[in-house]
């Protein structure tokens, strides 16, 4: 079971219906605005409410920012990888789909989670070696993110990514070498953006699937980007293109 805090991640967990609810808790007395939402998204499943001190919250929580609510639930589970493929295939969209091979803990997971979720991507696949993660820890970074993202595990890259090549996504993976810069790629299109782990980059395996590469242009002599902010630029550069060619200019009147 896990622990969640905070209106971010519990209202969020008990919307997608995914998680199995033991408890939910309250602050005696609270007035937050949040509560009411809270309170009648356990009641419609059932889920025990239990009001407490703020002593009690403090002590089940690993810190004091969870505004007078917590969780206790079951882990989320990861969404198949024939999910991922039925979801691609009743998108009208062309699809948007981060694929990271590897991620150092699970605050920067959360934040690269949550832009994910912003800038449109339809799901997140990771590496089944970077899948120990703290679901409750990545659920307060991502801002409830995680709970309503579809998040899959990848075991073998060909296997698993090769039924989303058959639906049309092109795979593009993010080096710091490429020639073409995010810019000079066309991401209008169904894609899958392949994004390294930040100490050892993109794999070869992940490398030899990929139709074409792409580089955040950058200042020379500067450092790498972490992951969360190397995913939120491409996955920003695919939105700025798919909200431009859905713009359509105004007819020209006739001149008199």
């Amino acid at each position: 079971m896990e622990i969640l805090e905070g209106r971010q991640s519990v209202l969020p967990a008990l919307q997608a219906r995914v998680r199995k609810f033991k408890l939910v808790l309250i602050k005696q007395g609270s007035t937050a605005p949040h509560v009411p939402e809270i309170v009648a998204a356990a009641q419609a499943q059932n889920v025990a409410l239990k009001f407490v001190s703020a002593s009690e919250l403090d002590a089940l929580t690993k810190g004091r920012s969870h505004g007078g609510v917590a969780a206790i639930c079951s882990a989320k589970p990861a969404t198949a990888i024939a999910q991922i493929i039925e979801r691609v295939q009743r998108h009208t969209a062309p699809a948007l789909l981060l694929l990271i091979e590897g991620t150092e803990d699970a605050q920067n997971l959360g934040y690269t989670l949550r832009s994910a979720e912003a800038l449109g991507a339809d799901a997140v696949l990771l590496k089944k070696h970077v899948w120990n993660f703290d679901g409750a820890e990545l659920s307060r970074a991502s801002s409830g993110a995680f709970e309503r993202l579809p998040l899959a595990q990848v075991e073998n890259l060909e296997k698993d990514l090769s039924p989303l090549r058959r639906q049309g996504l092109r795979f593009w993976g993010c080096i710091g070498g490429a020639k073409r810069d995010i810019y000079q790629a066309d991401l209008r299109q169904p894609v899958l953006l392949a994004i390294g782990g930040e100490r050892r980059g993109l794999s070869g395996a992940m490398r030899a699937l990929c139709d074409g590469f792409i580089r955040i242009p950058m200042r020379a002599g500067a450092s790498s980007l972490a992951l969360s902010h190397a995913a939120c630029l491409v996955l920003a550069e695919a939105l700025r293109q798919r909200l431009a060619n859905e713009r359509v200019d105004p007819p020209i009147p006739n001149s008199a």
